[in-house]
Formats: C-alpha cells, sequence, structure tokens
C-alpha cells in the first residue's frame, strides 16, 4: 500500500516559517518534517507556481509569501471556543478582501466552528483556508458522530435520507434552549458553494442552483464525523443582510418566517409521494413559519392523501400560515387544488 501523501502538512509548514527563514525554508522544513529536501523543494515550487509563496535567486534563493494564502489549523475541541479560532487562525488570511466577503467568511466559520463545539461529540477540530485572487476556501472538520445522524436521532426520523430534509427548512436545533436552529440555514446562503458530507450523505447548496442537493457517495467517500465546504468568491456582492432580508416577513419584521421546502428530499428512495405519514413528516416544525412555499421541483406526481394532509388538513389547523406550491407538475397541480377545494369547503 502507497504511504499516504504528506503534501498538506509540508504546504503549512513551508508557509508558516517562511516569514522566519527566508533563505534557508527548504532546509528547516525539511529537518524539522523529518524528509528529503528534494520532497520538500518539490511543494515549495508548487506553492510558488500557485503563488502561495514567491521565490527570487537561484543560488541562495530567497522565499517570502505570495500573493495568495492558505492555512491548516487544528484544535482539540474542549475548551475551544470559536472566536479564536476565527481571530488567530483565519482573519488574518482574508486582509484585503472586501468587507462583505470577510463578513461572510466570519459568519460561516464562526457558526460552524460553534456546531461543533456544542453539537458534534466529537474531540478534534480541523480548518483549512485557501484564499487566491478568485476565491475563498474554508473546510471545517469534526470527528463527531455526525450531523445527519445527530438530527435523526434528535427527531426520531425512520431514515438519515430525511435529515436533509430538516435541514433545508432552517430553524432546525438540537439544542433549543442555546441555539435558533437558523445558523447553518443562512450561512448555506451566504457562500457560492455550501457542503456538508457526513455517515455517506452530502448536503450541497449552490448559490447557482435555487434547488438543494443530496448526493449518496458511500461512507467511504468522506471523512468520520462532519465535514463542511464553504466557497465564495473574492469579488462576491452578497452580503449578509441580503441573505437575512430574503427569508424575513418584512422590511420592518427581521424574523425568520419563510422557508422552501424541497419535497423530492421526502422521498426515500423510489418511495413516492403518497401517504399521510409522509406529509406529516414534511410537516414537522414548518408551523414555525408564516410563508412554507412547498418546491415540487423533480416530484411528478403525488397521492390524494398526502395533498390532503398538508393543503387541507394542516391548512385548517393552520390558518395563519401561508402554504404555497412551487414549480409543480399538472399531476401535482390537480392533487393540490383538490385539497384546497376541500380545505375551502369545510370553512
Amino acid at each position: 500500500m502507497p504511504r499516504p501523501s504528506r503534501s498538506t502538512e509540508i504546504d503549512a509548514t513551508l508557509l508558516d516559517q517562511v516569514s522566519a527563514h527566508p533563505a534557508d525554508l527548504v532546509r528547516v522544513v525539511a529537518k524539522a518534517l523529518v524528509l528529503s529536501r528534494t520532497a520538500v523543494a518539490a511543494r515549495a515550487r508548487a506553492l510558488v507556481g500557485g503563488d502561495y509563496l514567491q521565490k527570487s535567486g537561484t543560488t541562495r534563493p530567497q522565499y517570502r509569501m505570495g500573493g495568495n494564502r492558505r492555512g491548516a489549523f487544528e484544535h482539540a475541541l474542549s475548551g475551544l471556543t470559536e472566536d479564536s479560532v476565527w481571530s488567530g487562525d483565519v482573519a488574518p488570511l482574508l486582509v484585503g478582501l472586501p468587507r462583505n466577503v470577510v463578513d461572510i467568511c466570519h459568519h460561516g466559520l464562526t457558526e460552524i466552528a460553534n456546531n461543533a463545539i456544542d453539537h458534534s461529540e466529537g474531540l478534534a477540530l480541523r480548518v483549512s483556508v485557501d484564499r487566491n485572487a478568485t476565491r475563498v476556501r474554508i473546510v471545517v472538520i469534526d470527528d463527531g458522530i455526525g450531523i445527519f445522524h445527530k438530527i435523526t436521532r434528535a427527531l426520531d426520523l425512520p431514515d438519515e435520507r430525511l435529515a436533509l430534509l430538516e435541514l433545508s427548512k432552517g430553524k432546525l436545533t438540537t439544542d433549543a434552549k442555546r441555539h435558533s436552529g437558523e445558523g447553518i440555514f443562512f450561512t448555506s446562503r451566504m457562500f457560492d458553494r455550501f457542503t456538508i458530507a457526513s455517515g455517506g450523505l452530502v448536503f450541497d447548496h449552490d448559490a447557482s442552483n435555487v434547488h438543494d442537493i443530496l448526493d449518496e457517495p458511500g461512507a467511504c467517500d468522506v471523512a468520520p464525523g462532519t465535514t463542511v465546504v464553504m466557497e465564495i468568491g473574492a469579488d462576491s456582492a452578497r452580503t449578509p443582510k441580503q441573505v437575512f432580508d430574503q427569508f424575513s416577513s418584512g422590511p420592518d419584521d427581521y424574523s425568520f418566517a419563510k422557508t422552501v421546502v424541497p419535497m423530492r428530499l421526502a422521498r426515500i428512495g423510489d418511495d413516492n409521494l403518497v401517504a399521510r405519514s409522509q406529509a406529516k413528516r414534511v410537516l414537522q416544525r414548518v408551523d414555525r413559519f408564516r410563508t412554507v412555499m412547498f418546491d415540487f421541483e423533480g416530484v411528478t406526481s403525488i397521492g390524494q392523501a398526502f395533498a390532503d394532509e398538508i393543503f387541507r388538513v394542516f391548512a385548517n389547523s393552520h390558518p395563519a400560515i401561508e402554504l404555497i406550491a412551487m414549480h409543480a407538475s399538472p399531476e401535482v397541480q390537480q392533487m393540490v387544488r383538490r385539497a384546497e377545494v376541500a380545505r375551502d369547503e369545510n370553512r
């Protein structure tokens, strides 16, 4: 079996030591990591090629930091605070970026690190940052029980895939006394790309695609615990306020009042959405919102009982909540309308 690559470790050490050892960087890092100078020099060349390092001279080369930034950090979760990770590790690598981009990275890093500290039940946190001229990429990894497993356990769901549906709704927390449940929802919508991988499942929100994506790549393809990847363009014009405003109920009310429920995530495998029990799972926690938009993209048909439970039974018992069917096929629209007519006749 080939030995695992130490490229990440070498790169991190080169970048950490360049300021203190510009004239003998390769020798110092090779000695510190007990590696050959040839191996370390190869990684130094790669960093120069990516503008993470700059090199001058040939006989006695001098190294200095390049225009791009990269860093990797590891902490014990016990006693850790998310603000120390931000200020000590991440913020120094983002100096010079537009204020709105820094604000989004600050929000995302502290939210995800705090979730790992409070909820993961793990021992260690790893954070990496890669910034170049066009984008910022932040990766946060914990070695805990896994976010989807924790959600499934807390909500007593019959299948971990349904945890993706709950995550998409927002206002989801397994510790309501200390958390509002809004952090991951808003964070996922601030970044251009936001991915959570855990236990063989991947939740992916892409700003260029209105739909959250569920993948099942297999448990061997993701690390134990939870891995969160956040990416944003260095020239993004998006602001945290714009994202909060998008899901608030009005200009003078900043409560998290609107949600979109991706109905295709309610399906387990090839199951069709036909039963009242499936509808009740879809409706779990939606009574916390004032406007609920059911997105039927990718769902070609639904059963009468499923539609009736949402658009008649639930609607009658929650008249103050606006229920909207989006991207519905003609067959889905027919079932929704049938339930709405029955609802109106009973009022």
